[in-house]
């Protein structure tokens, strides 16, 4: 195995491993403290440190244009996306609110689908969305109780939209490319979506809250070093060496050790429902990422048929 391919997996078991501990530090973390700033302190600081290192090696700002687009992508992966996570952990458990991350891929085909140019829907998708679901409706009624709850279903609500903020913002990014450094666009998202969750955090009143004690400065810091900044560089040098169909196998990983380690420290309930709904909602990715790759196949052939024609007519009038 060559040196670079090495460093490669092993920033994929970092994104596995880093990923995977971040809901547990921000369930404790927003225990003790007010979501949106315990979030947007994190961000803001660790792009704050990362952009000053980018700078001292000479990285230069980008234009307002691409500006524009990786400000619209910070706000909604990150600033409202994140946001919403932090706000969601106070009243939902972190392997549950783990598994809604796994959904956002079903948001994003739906949404790309809606688009005018894009692809259409096929079985195999259709197939997948319906799985998905089926396996949210398990994760919502592996304790019906708690949905009569009004702090439960609002940290519910929260996930929903979480997906739906976040599947906007990735499908957007797909489609207003930028031509700047990777490295340099994930700082400038950190910084950006601080300023966001701080001053959501603001106007919400959080700063008369606002304390650390032992336990939330240390998932602070945690979060600060591993979630972000460890965690996200780990995640870009992943996706340069290593195809994305391998480091999007992630996301499989991050909600398996978010739900044991609930499990473990917090005692977080796991039921023969909830192992179901996970079961399913992974098939059901499985199965829409299939269809996305089958469909990209298609078009591919679509491409190539026509010019494949025209070199037939070309032969035959020679």
């Amino acid at each position: 195995m060559q040196k670079d391919n090495l460093k490669a997996y092993l920033a994929y078991t970092s994104v596995c491993i880093f990923w995977g501990t971040t809901y547990l530090a921000i369930k404790i973390g927003v225990s003790h403290v007010p979501p949106f700033l315990f979030g947007g302190l994190r961000w803001f600081a660790a792009g704050f440190i990362f952009l000053a290192f980018l700078f001292i090696k000479g990285k230069k700002f980008p234009g307002f244009r691409e500006l524009f687009h990786i400000a619209v992508v910070a706000i909604c992966l990150i600033g409202i996306g994140n946001g919403l996570l932090n706000f969601a952990e106070q009243y939902v458990p972190s392997g549950i609110s783990s598994l809604f991350i796994t959904a956002i891929p079903f948001g994003m085909v739906g949404m790309e689908s809606l688009l005018p140019s894009g692809p259409k829907l096929n079985l195999r998708i259709i197939a997948g969305l319906i799985l998905g679901l089926a396996g949210v409706l398990l994760i919502l009624g592996h304790d019906w109780k708690s949905l009569i709850n009004s702090s439960y279903i609002t940290g519910i609500i929260a996930l929903f939209f979480l997906v739906l903020t976040w599947s906007f913002g990735s499908v957007y990014s797909k489609y207003k490319k930028v031509n700047v450094d990777p490295l340099l666009v994930a700082a400038i998202q950190m910084v950006i979506a601080g300023i966001v969750q701080i001053t959501i955090g603001l106007v919400l009143g959080e700063a008369s809250k606002f304390s650390f004690d032992e336990k939330s400065l240390l998932a602070f810091i945690y979060l600060l070093i591993f979630g972000s900044i460890a965690g996200y560089t780990s995640y870009i040098y992943a996706l340069t060496h290593l195809p994305i169909s391998f480091v999007s196998t992630y996301t499989y990983v991050n909600p398996v050790i978010a739900l044991v380690l609930g499990w473990l420290i917090l005692g977080e309930e796991i039921n023969w429902l909830i192992i179901l709904a996970a079961a399913v909602i992974f098939i059901g990715v499985a199965v829409v990422k299939s269809g996305a790759y089958r469909q990209k196949l298609e078009q591919i052939k679509k491409t190539i048929e026509p010019q494949g024609n025209m070199n037939q007519d070309n032969t035959s009038i020679r």
